[in-house]
């Protein structure tokens, strides 16, 4: 049995000792057998989002041949006075003591982003629900992209590029930018507000040049953007766009944007992980579902029959809200299963994995090439949504143009194995960190060298700042 510490928070370490205690009484009562015990990997994790996709303690099981067991232990939620239990709990869970919401699949085809699409779709209805802006759920209540002083940096930066290419007669009778994820659209009034400040201050008139396209596949959210650039609402272009293929509707502007940006975007497009143990490669698998108490306490609170549960599951993802009836009350439900939701894992070997799809730009030699930075085992998100939106971005940029992405990024890969990096949930939304390490090995195909710079515009700021450079 290995038994390990992924995480360096002293309170929660103080657990270790309950834990093997734990594990040693459910050896004692025959709970886990001989050969179980041999192969169980005990992980201690530290879930920092408060609402989340786990369970005090979770097993993640291999295929019906393979041996592999990892049993992961929330140590934020825990209890030591109930940890024997979870942990009974977790080794026989079967599907009676839970509403099965889907099958086993990658998680970047799991319906939860289905839930995450629809959260974007109904974001002004979640605010009112919430009595608060979308903003106010991020760490320090508010977005990074909305510093001042990074919008500064930024705007300076653009108008020495604009500047140094205007002297070698370079630059475009049109200068297009490109806000990718616009959010409440502040970051992009900000920016074009304070570049007509500066321009103006250096009579240089370039302002009146841009072109700024402000791209979301949220209907809604294009809506609630344009108050923040009304001032500049003649140089704005409102776009429904996908963010895994911006290239699919910005085609014609292939070579010609000058400068794109997005924040806390990539963290929001669809992940899966992946488990290397041994020297093999796993995908994890999941299913979503709902613990049975839970999936009780809801239908009696909103008086349907329990066996017509994963129905109306159903209905609220092809309906939104109005599926009951009243909008009031689908909301309601909606935001109580998106907390109640939670994920169960299986492992599933690369080779036994007949729809294996690794993101444009990486296969698995050059998969496994990243990953001998980090030998030994691990277990990493792919960013398979992240990579695909870099692809599918990086062909609109102007030879000299240049990606601006602000997100929370795992920069070596070593980091995923002190600490936990997701999926988590924001109110309605999916939050997972990114893997930067891989998205730096997939840009090198693409003819760009990524640097990662940290945000230094909020103390203790988890947030990196990534941007391109072309490969000489």
């Amino acid at each position: 049995m290995n038994l390990q510490l992924n995480h360096l928070n002293a309170k929660a370490s103080a657990m270790t000792p309950v834990i093997v205690e734990a594990l040693n009484k459910l050896v004692a009562e025959g709970q886990i057998d001989a050969v179980q015990f041999a192969n169980l990997r005990v992980h201690l994790d530290w879930v920092q989002y408060k609402t989340n996709f786990r369970e005090p303690v979770s097993v993640t099981r291999g295929a019906a041949a393979d041996a592999i067991i990892d049993m992961r232990i929330d140590t934020r939620q825990v209890q030591p006075e109930t940890v024997h239990d979870e942990m009974l709990r977790a080794l026989h869970s079967n599907d009676d003591d839970k509403i099965l919401l889907e099958d086993f699949k990658s998680f970047r085809n799991s319906l939860a982003w289905e839930f995450n699409k629809q959260y974007w779709g109904y974001l002004g209805e979640w605010e009112k629900a919430t009595g608060k802006g979308y903003q106010e759920a991020l760490p320090g209540g508010k977005s990074d992209g909305n510093s001042d002083e990074a919008v500064n940096d930024s705007v300076a930066d653009f108008w020495t590029l604009a500047r140094d290419m205007d002297k070698r007669n370079q630059l475009p009778a049109e200068l297009f930018i490109l806000e990718i994820g616009v959010g409440s659209g502040t970051r992009c009034g900000l920016f074009v507000e304070k570049f007509r400040q500066l321009d103006k201050q250096r009579g240089t008139n370039y302002y009146p040049r841009l072109r700024v396209l402000m791209g979301d596949y949220s209907l809604e959210t294009l809506d609630m953007s344009r108050p923040a650039v009304k001032d500049h609402i003649h140089l704005c272009s409102f776009l429904a766009l996908d963010a895994l293929n911006p290239l699919k509707t910005l085609g014609f502007l292939r070579h010609k944007i000058l400068y794109i940006h997005s924040t806390n975007m990539y963290d929001n497009l669809p992940d899966e992980e992946i488990l290397r143990r041994d020297g093999r490669l796993y995908y994890v698998h999941m299913r979503a579902f709902v613990p049975m108490a839970e999936a009780v306490r809801m239908s009696e609170k909103f008086k349907f029959p329990l066996e017509q549960f994963r129905a109306s599951v159903e209905k609220l993802l092809a309906i939104g809200p109005d599926f009951a009836g009243e909008r009031a009350c689908g909301m309601s439900f909606w935001m109580e299963l998106w907390k109640a939701i939670r994920l169960e894992e299986k492992l599933v070997a690369f080779e036994d994995a007949p729809d294996l799809d690794l993101p444009i730009g990486l296969d698995v030699p050059r998969l496994e090439d990243i990953l001998k930075e980090s030998p030994g085992d691990l277990r990493f998100h792919l960013s398979s949504g992240a990579m695909q939106s870099f692809v599918n971005t990086i062909p609109l940029l102007h030879p000299r143009g240049y990606l601006q992405v602000q997100d929370i990024f795992v920069t070596d890969l070593n980091d995923y194995r002190i600490g936990f990096h997701g999926p988590g949930k924001l109110d309605g939304s999916i939050v997972n960190w990114v893997n930067g390490a891989l998205l730096k090995g997939v840009a090198k195909r693409t003819g760009y060298d990524l640097h990662f710079a940290p945000y230094r515009y909020r103390k203790d700021s988890k947030t990196s700042v990534l941007y391109t450079t072309p490969r000489e």
